[in-house]
């Protein structure tokens, strides 16, 4: 304790200015600071500080030590903070941005259950399927599905996010079945407008792979919309897991070409770089992870949607 007392009256001298203004800000004498520097210097082998009678200076060693101690003991206040902070409940308003078919189909229920285990804790969220500024709009999170953008946003993976190729079977009936991803450019597509890429589709087949250009006479930006509209027989669409799974389990939707896969996105939480994560941010990424984690529960309910293997 003595070398980290001495370390931290080493940075309120160099602050302060002088031993007398140091001391009085760690509440020790003048006395004991000068001697406890002098133990600081021992111990190091170097001089830290010039003294004369009317000022201090730092010397060169000095100067890289005290940039480095500062940052150190920087840190260490930060870890002390954010370990007292856990042992409080956490409580305060929380702004989340998230979209709208996760949003009603799994968050809504996902956060009912942490409103229960975190009472203090009030939730905003805004639903929209658009890609919010985190920092000029105020929004201490976000859930964002799909391949992110490169930025100076901090991400964790919450779940993964397949994407599988439907159709109703009224569609299939009437328009044939695709059995190769080049027949797909005779289909008609319903397109979802947010997509990185709106006029093509790229597959996979062990080390196969097709790009395949598509084309729509409906373009949405509402998954669920496009759901919805497959359903009816409007096309063929790309959907997640987690909106598809209920439509295939119910027949309504049928997954086409499963020998092929279209690489999968996922699903983020999405905040703004901070020295210390906020425990009431922390906490709630943590929960989704445990709610979601690496095999969400709309998988396993979505089997009929994986792809096929090939015999051999």
């Amino acid at each position: 304790m003595d070398k980290l007392q001495g370390m931290q009256l080493f940075t309120r001298v160099v602050e302060a200015g002088s031993f007398t203004a140091g001391a009085e800000q760690m509440g020790i004498s003048r006395a004991l600071a000068s001697k406890l520097i002098q133990n600081l210097e021992d111990s190091l082998g170097v001089r830290l500080l010039n003294r004369t009678t009317r000022r201090i200076s730092l010397t060169d060693p000095g100067k890289n030590y005290y940039q480095r101690v500062s940052d150190l003991l920087a840190q260490l206040a930060e870890a002390e903070a954010e370990a007292a902070e856990l042992q409080i409940e956490p409580r305060g308003r929380m702004r989340v941005s998230a979209p709208i078919s996760f949003s009603v189909l799994h968050l809504a229920p996902a956060l009912s259950e942490f409103q229960r285990r975190y009472p203090r804790l009030e939730l905003e969220l805004d639903l929209n399927d658009r890609v919010v500024d985190l920092v000029d709009e105020g929004f201490d999170l976000a859930i964002r599905i799909g391949r992110l953008a490169d930025s100076s946003l901090v991400a964790r993976r919450i779940a993964p996010a397949c994407l599988v190729l439907l159709a109703s079977p009224a569609y299939l009936e009437r328009a044939g079945t695709p059995t190769r991803p080049e027949e797909l450019s005779d289909h008609e597509f319903l397109i979802y407008t947010l997509a990185s890429r709106r006029d093509e589709l790229v597959f996979e087949r062990g080390e196969e792979k097709a790009a395949v250009r598509i084309h729509g006479n409906l373009l949405v930006n509402n998954g669920d919309y496009i759901a919805a509209a497959t359903i009816d027989g409007n096309g063929i669409s790309l959907l997640p897991t987690f909106i598809a799974a209920p439509h295939i389990k119910a027949g309504t939707l049928v997954p086409i070409l499963r020998e092929w896969s279209v690489p999968p996105i996922a699903i983020h939480a999405v905040y703004a770089q901070t020295r210390a994560l906020p425990a009431k941010t922390r906490v709630l990424i943590d929960y989704l992870v445990e709610r979601f984690g690496p095999e969400p529960y709309w998988e396993a309910n979505c089997a009929a949607s994986r792809p096929v293997k090939r015999p051999g």
